[in-house]
């Protein structure tokens, strides 16, 4: 039995024979190996993005939570960011008092990010319940102050004289200045 293979179907043969085996080569030498690195690489992804919505998600709830902080505590933040005034300060608390005297300002040692002020205060009041409104007073006020004890009370006459020490803590604009950073809307 003879068999009759034309020339062009041997060419036809190798020719497919060759590509087969490149194909073969081409898939096991590069497409194979880089399947797995991809995969490999792949799961590194999945990984990180799972890691990465998990900070999201924390970056989300403690952004609400700064904004509604904001929210609430804003007149404090902007307390903060006020000079104290002792002109305004008599002007607005006069009312409680028949006299109020305040000694200068001394700059207390720095505490960090906050500057604090020390400030005597003397004055006469007809009763203690003036005081005690000049301490509600307080804080409603444009600084965050602090009445430090001992309060001292004594009688003069028909009046009461008191006197104290305030601190009015205020922000160091120039050490805050360059770590400000301007909230996300």
């Amino acid at each position: 039995m003879k068999i009759n293979i034309s020339r062009h179907q041997i060419y036809i043969l190798l020719l497919s024979a060759s590509l087969f085996l490149f194909v073969l080569i081409f898939s096991f030498g590069l497409l194979i190996p880089e399947g797995q690195e991809y995969r490999l690489k792949r799961t590194a992804l999945k990984k990180e993005l799972k890691e990465y919505n998990q900070y999201q998600v924390f970056h989300d709830e403690r952004l609400k939570t700064l904004k509604e902080l904001r929210g609430k505590n804003r007149n404090i933040i902007t307390a903060f960011d006020r000079a104290f005034s002792p002109e305004r300060f008599k002007k607005q608390h006069e009312s409680h008092f028949s006299s109020l005297t305040i000694s200068k300002i001394q700059r207390a040692k720095d505490g960090g990010d906050f500057s604090t002020y020390e400030v005597n205060a003397t004055l006469h009041i007809s009763s203690p319940t003036n005081f005690y409104d000049f301490l509600d007073a307080l804080n409603k006020d444009d600084w965050v102050i602090g009445v430090n004890f001992p309060i001292k009370f004594m009688r003069d006459k028909k009046m009461i004289k008191s006197s104290f020490i305030m601190k009015v803590y205020s922000n160091n604009k120039d050490k805050n200045s360059s770590a400000c950073v301007s909230p996300a809307k």
